[in-house]
């Protein structure tokens, strides 16, 4: 089910500033993460919350997926921001400082009283937890598991290193380890892992170095602060025409070599088997994804 939600993309929007919010209409990112949360001092958390209800309610989105990003259980201001927001036009929240599979589990639990007090179906809203922490990437796969309304985790990497009392070094080996567990686990679960924000926005040479090993790590989209970065990012987690290119043709072999009654095959030098054939599928199915987006 998570496949079907295209996700190269998740732009931050501080959601108390209207000409950032006008602005994030006319950019192409897949999904605009309203903030509540830390970009927004406290006396404007009300207005965003506002801001966020009339935005929602907006035509000319061309199918940008909004999620909040809420702010976190300890605030106070949990169930304003939820019960306030879980409206028509949002697709789920942003869920912060998501330590253990506790933390998802109640946040979930909030939502399906929240859909049952309004009349809306059961897992109408989805959950992003951010992970920012340690313990969180220790605890990772339970996260991921711990609600069925899970279909991505991002990865918060300042917090994280501060927490680690580590140094964010240019490198980025002090966030490896946890970048490969987040897509590993993510990825057996069936959720997609989304990679953490490119702290330099305005080197646009390092983030195209980041983004080839993000990929290579099984990255599926991006966290992003800057819509100058959004182009790369997406030419980056989008298949190239090659890439389109080879899963049909798989596909077509694949399907010549079933009804030879082969399972694994070689036609025309290529190997066919059960990995491969998969893999296409996968390219196939988010190109038809970003296909509909433009529609």
């Amino acid at each position: 089910m998570n496949e079907t939600y295209l996700m190269r993309s998740l732009m931050f929007v501080p959601a108390h500033n209207e000409k950032l919010l006008e602005s994030a209409v006319r950019r192409d990112a897949d999904v605009l993460l309203l903030d509540i949360e830390d970009s927004v001092p406290y006396p404007d958390k009300q207005r965003s919350r506002d801001n966020i209800k009339a935005f929602a309610q907006r035509t000319d989105l061309k199918g940008k997926l909004l999620f909040p990003r809420v702010n976190d259980r300890e605030s106070g201001e949990l169930l304003k921001d939820v019960y306030q927001l879980t409206i028509d036009g949002i697709a789920g929240f942003m869920y912060p400082k998501s330590t253990k599979a506790e933390d998802v589990y109640f946040f979930g639990k909030l939502l399906e009283t929240i859909e049952y007090e309004k009349g809306y179906p059961i897992g109408t809203f989805k959950i992003i937890p951010l992970i920012e922490t340690t313990g969180a990437v220790v605890n990772i796969k339970e996260i991921c598991s711990a609600c069925t309304r899970v279909i991505a985790v991002a990865f918060g990497c300042e917090d994280y290193v501060t927490d680690l009392q580590g140094k964010h070094d240019i490198e980025g080996v002090s966030i490896m380890m946890a970048r490969n567990m987040i897509s590993a686990a993510a990825r057996s679960c069936g959720v997609l892992p989304i990679d953490t924000v490119h702290i330099r926005v305005h080197d646009l040479e390092d983030l195209e170095k980041n983004l080839k090993l993000s990929k290579t790590l099984g990255f599926e989209g991006m966290l992003v602060l800057n819509p100058k970065e959004l182009p790369l990012v997406h030419q980056y987690y989008s298949p190239t025409a090659d890439e389109v290119a080879w899963a049909k043709e798989m596909l077509e072999l694949a399907e010549e070599a079933k009804r030879e009654g082969k399972g694994v095959a070689v036609k025309d030098g290529k190997f066919i088997g059960p990995p491969m054939v998969k893999m296409a599928e996968n390219i196939l199915r988010k190109q038809q994804l970003i296909e509909n987006k433009k529609d």
